[in-house]
């Protein structure tokens, strides 16, 4: 088991987003017409103010499945799950709603948000093929030895990633509507799949 503990100073934890910080933050800068990172620009505000409509409602909608639930409830070991991400992203607005969900059913998960131009140290630690893809989460125990990470994207929306880098018949802005759309109709349960997945992987290796 990997220690992490190097990544996470008491500077980043201390600064760290709790999930209702990190709503009002995106209520304010959607109010300020801007967004979070270093880059700013119309495009990005425009996402920006989509992904917390998203998030709004999904943090409203989003159904857990029982199978999820019940792998949740039965882990035993305090644990933070830190997730990277930025307001702009319409990955981050689809998955961090069901991740937090899934996680209010037991006090031992804490869920902090970690902006990733502000970490970049941690980002770089967990890069996706080379790129800095959000949204990252990373689990860790009391003493920072990482559990799991996940991120940015289930895996079948991140095959459909690859197909488009691959072969980008279509524009950006066009295969993002339609990531968006693979997400909608997904209803987050690909997500909390794969999340079943590492969780019970975790579970395992404390058993033995």
């Amino acid at each position: 088991m990997k220690n992490v503990a190097d990544l996470f100073p008491l500077a980043v934890t201390e600064n760290a987003y709790s999930y209702a910080d990190y709503m009002r933050l995106m209520e304010k800068v959607v109010l300020e017409k801007r967004t979070t990172g270093e880059k700013q620009s119309e495009d990005l505000n425009h996402y920006t103010r989509l992904n917390l409509a998203r998030m709004q409602r999904l943090n409203k909608t989003v159904v857990v499945t029982e199978e999820l639930k019940e792998t949740i409830n039965n882990v035993t070991i305090p644990q933070t799950w830190y997730i990277l991400t930025e307001a702009w992203c319409g990955d981050a607005s689809q998955n961090i709603p069901p991740i937090v969900a899934a996680t209010l059913t037991n006090p031992l998960i804490t869920v902090k948000i970690l902006l990733r131009d502000e970490n970049p140290t941690i980002m770089d630690a967990y890069l996706t093929n080379g790129g800095k893809s959000i949204p990252k989460l990373i689990a860790v125990d009391e003493d920072f030895n990482e559990l799991f990470t996940w991120g940015p994207r289930p895996e079948e929306g991140q095959e459909m990633m690859r197909a488009y880098k691959a072969n980008p018949v279509k524009s950006y802005q066009e295969f993002s509507e339609e990531m968006q759309r693979w997400y909608i109709a997904d209803k987050s349960l690909s997500l909390q799949r794969e999340l079943r997945v590492l969780l019970k992987g975790v579970w395992l290796k404390n058993e033995f």
